[in-house]
This record gives structure tokens, C-alpha cells and sequence, in this order.
């Protein structure tokens, strides 16, 4: 069986849209500035297309003529920018671009590095304070206070 016109038509507009959204578009390439800290743009990326078609019987023709294939198809892409994950120091945050997080999933995303460096942090200051805790404890010396007139 030959391949329908609606196929050939969604193939392509599926083919020129995978063209034109990779990886790349989606988490940019890293920048690097003078003091090391790298910055990792990051976009969303959304995108549709439509397409449909038709076969008909052309006016003047006999009714073992072929049909004719008549269709069309459309499609838009819409890149916005995100956010920049930002690695500094071992330490990686994110850097929302627009407007806050407008759906759970969205604002969980964004917690995550936070959550993850507070969670370091509270391990860090808990086995400072074991380290203290066995250590001997130094008293403090008051200084004598200056006389009042």
C-alpha cells in the first residue's frame, strides 16, 4: 500500500521541529566567568503542531482517476528562559529568571539544590559540634570591670 500524503506531511513537520529543539536548547552551554563560578542556562521549551489533509476526486475526471491528496500542516515553538543553575564553590543553586513558580512540581524543582546545601550544612555545624563536644571545655576570664565615678 503507498504511503498516504498525511504521513509524508507529519513526518516532516515532526522532523523539521526535532531540528530545531536538541539538548542544547533546552540546558545551554556552560559559562564559565574569571572566579569559577559556571552558570548553566536553562529554558523551557514548548511546542505543537497540527496537521491534516484530504483525498478528493478531481472535477473533470473519470471515476477510475486516482485521487488527489490536498492538506497542510503547521507548527510553532516557543523557547523562554528559566532559570541559570549557578556551581560555585561546590555549591549549586538555582537562579529562577521569570516570574515564581506557578504549580507545585515547578516550585519543588526549584527547591531542590537549596534543600540539598541546607542538608550539607546541618551535617557540616552537627559533626562540628561532636568534634566540640569531646573536646575539654575552656572558661572564660571576666575582665574587671572599670570603675564607675
Amino acid at each position: 500500500m503507498a504511503e498516504h500524503g498525511v504521513n509524508g506531511l507529519m513526518a516532516e513537520t515532526m522532523e523539521k521541529i526535532r531540528s530545531m529543539v536538541d539538548v542544547n536548547t533546552i540546558i545551554g552551554d556552560p559559562i564559565v566567568t574569571h572566579d569559577g563560578t559556571t552558570l548553566i542556562p536553562i529554558s523551557k521549551v514548548t511546542f505543537g503542531f497540527g496537521s491534516g489533509g484530504s483525498d478528493f476526486k478531481p472535477r473533470n475526471s473519470s471515476d477510475t482517476a486516482p485521487l488527489c491528496f490536498g492538506g497542510g500542516g503547521g507548527a510553532g515553538v516557543s523557547i523562554s528562559p528559566v532559570a541559570f543553575l549557578i556551581v560555585s564553590e561546590g555549591n549549586a543553586r538555582i537562579l529562577p529568571v521569570n516570574m515564581p513558580a506557578d504549580n507545585s512540581t515547578d516550585r519543588l524543582i526549584e527547591m531542590i539544590p537549596d534543600a540539598v546545601n541546607g542538608i550539607q550544612n546541618f551535617v557540616s555545624n552537627r559533626r562540628g559540634k561532636k568534634t566540640e563536644e569531646t573536646q575539654t571545655p575552656v572558661t572564660d576570664v571576666a575582665e574587671p570591670a572599670e570603675p564607675t565615678e
